[in-house]
């Protein structure tokens, strides 16, 4: 099998503009890139993505990896970004025999941007059993701790998401973009490409994004069993959820949680002590 032709076209995450505080002052403020990149897979335009640019590659081949558009690693043969036309050629050996179908069946997701699952793909995927992983109260909250010192772009410039692969308390990769299904398609891409140890010893994913069924289903055909968020979750996402035997984690900040499907996973070993107004119900 012959090696895949990869490109190195990564672009800077912010840039910098003038800008006009409250006070009238003039002053230098780090904004988030956003770069339109149309997806060609054998000549065939897929989608155009709006992202930061930061590892291009990686996006691309998670997001066909995800979308079942591209069967296998081996099937690739070149990924080439090229900026100066906005544009990612990728070559694979095989595609899909209904893929005209696929790309004629498209449905526009929730999320920063809007994603586009293509061809019925929540019908049509196969996964295996996910592990039933358990999770400590202690380890989400030191995995929580741990996650405050990345966040890099969003802290200089806002305006975009951030995702994780995590190994319990530990945080593997992180990666930030405009669109939280962005974010996830490249971590998805980076493994495909890396072929490493991330790929068998990530048990945790996490987003700042809301927990919805492209995010459960993303996460499902990483074989990954646990997904944790900030923010809340639809739905759509916790059917998936059950269905792919996924354990949600919501709106994780600071002590406090919302955990979902979490029977005999998740140990109550750090209870934090109650205050006043702590159990009141607050909405999803």
């Amino acid at each position: 099998m012959c090696a895949l032709r990869l490109s190195h076209a990564r672009l800077p995450a912010t840039l910098e503009i003038d800008v006009r505080d409250e006070f009238g002052e003039t002053r230098r403020q780090a904004i988030a890139a956003e770069r339109a990149l149309t997806v060609y897979l054998n000549k065939r335009e897929i989608v155009t993505l709006m992202t930061l640019g930061a590892d291009p590659e990686a996006l691309v081949v998670g997001y066909l990896r995800n979308q079942g558009l591209v069967p296998t690693r081996d099937d690739l043969a070149a990924v080439h970004v090229d900026w100066d036309v906005e544009a990612a050629a990728v070559v694979s050996r095989r595609a899909p025999d209904d893929l005209e179908a696929r790309l004629g069946q498209r449905t526009v997701t929730t999320g920063c941007g809007q994603g586009t699952v293509f061809g019925r793909l929540l019908d049509t995927v196969g996964l295996a059993p996910l592990p039933r992983t358990v999770l400590a109260q202690s380890t989400l909250y030191a995995l929580l701790e741990n996650l405050g010192a990345y966040n890099e772009t969003y802290k200089s410039a806002g305006a975009v998401h951030g995702c994780a692969l995590c190994h319990q308390g530990e945080v593997l990769d992180f990666v930030e973009d405009v669109g939280r299904h962005n974010a996830v398609d490249t971590l998805a891409g980076r493994l495909w490409l890396n072929e490493d140890d991330v790929a068998t010893s990530a048990d945790i994913f996490y987003t700042t994004g809301r927990l919805t069924s492209e995010m459960v289903l993303k996460v499902a055909q990483m074989g990954i069993g646990i997904l944790v968020s900030r923010s809340g979750v639809t739905q759509k996402g916790v059917e998936l959820a059950e269905r792919f035997g996924v354990m949600l984690i919501a709106r994780a900040k600071g002590r406090h949680f919302q955990a979902i499907h979490a029977t005999e996973r998740l140990v109550y070993d750090a209870r934090p002590t109650p205050r006043a107004g702590d159990r009141k119900t607050s909405s999803m």
